[in-house]
């Protein structure tokens, strides 16, 4: 099973050459990858296996709903994450590793987020991809106004985060969320297998059924980076500007876009 690619202990030339041989491995995968992957399956074809699966898988473990994903797609699988926590991505290594890890870059983040990414991709066996919207901030501010996020936070959403989204996963048959029912009402029923229309592939929430606690539980136990304003009050973590600390008591996304009549960002709607 994959684990956090331990430095404690180290001198800073043998955290080096860790570094170093992480990094080869990576590389390595990604020669052995290339040889083998198939031509990506049309929409009528994954639509068939996402449906037979969502009935088939409704009540599987996630360690179930994973190995059937690792034997229909393989590598043709991308996992989405925001780098609240890498448990997700690890959680699909076990039997995906160095799959791909799709980080959305919108320029909004903070920092600790920004070094929750660059924790993850130097010490877990994953392949992060930057997904980068077509216009930088201040290509965005010159042609919409400065802060859009404050004044369209859908608009701003779309432009840095979902349109960026499906033209990535255009190159994917499956992409594997975080979703967790417990995040709010507006998640209570997401299932773990299902078909996106909007993106064309199938989409899988195999932590569906976990709860916060047992999200971090299963951090600690496999020494898996979560971001530090997790601790700090920020259980679902988006862009710096619409995310503010939850208080007590509050549903873990109250902290969304709080004061707007907004709860997603388009990604999972």
């Amino acid at each position: 099973m994959p684990e956090t690619l331990p430095t404690s202990g180290l001198t800073l030339a043998e955290r080096r050459a860790r570094q170093l041989a992480h990094d080869a491995a990576r590389e390595e995968h990604h020669r052995t990858r290339d040889a083998v992957l198939g031509p990506r399956r049309d929409a009528d074809t994954l639509r068939a296996v996402a449906e037979e699966a969502a009935v088939r898988l409704a009540d599987a473990s996630t360690d179930e709903v994973l190995a059937w994903v690792a034997e229909e797609f393989g590598y043709r699988t991308a996992v989405a994450c925001s780098m609240a926590d890498a448990v997700l991505p690890h959680v699909v290594a076990r039997h995906l590793p160095w799959v791909d890890t799709l980080f959305l870059e919108t320029g909004y983040h903070f920092a600790e987020t920004i070094g929750t990414r660059d924790a993850v991709e130097s010490s877990m066996e994953l392949t992060i991809v930057d997904v980068m919207p077509q216009q930088t901030v201040a290509e965005q501010d010159a042609q919409h106004g400065k802060d859009l996020f404050a004044r369209d936070p859908g608009l701003c959403c779309h432009l840095r985060k979902v349109e960026p989204l499906t033209r990535t996963l255009a190159g994917y048959e499956v992409w594997i969320t975080g979703v967790r029912r417990d995040e709010g009402p507006t998640r209570a029923d997401t299932p773990l297998v299902s078909w996106d229309e909007k993106n064309g592939l199938v989409k899988v929430n195999p932590l569906a059924t976990w709860t916060f606690d047992e999200l971090l539980a299963y951090a600690e136990e496999h020494d898996v980076v979560v971001n530090p304003l997790v601790k700090d009050g920020y259980p679902s973590i988006g862009c710096a500007p619409c995310t503010r600390r939850v208080a007590p008591g509050e549903d873990p996304r109250a902290g969304r876009w709080a004061g707007l009549d907004k709860t997603e960002c388009g990604l999972h709607t």
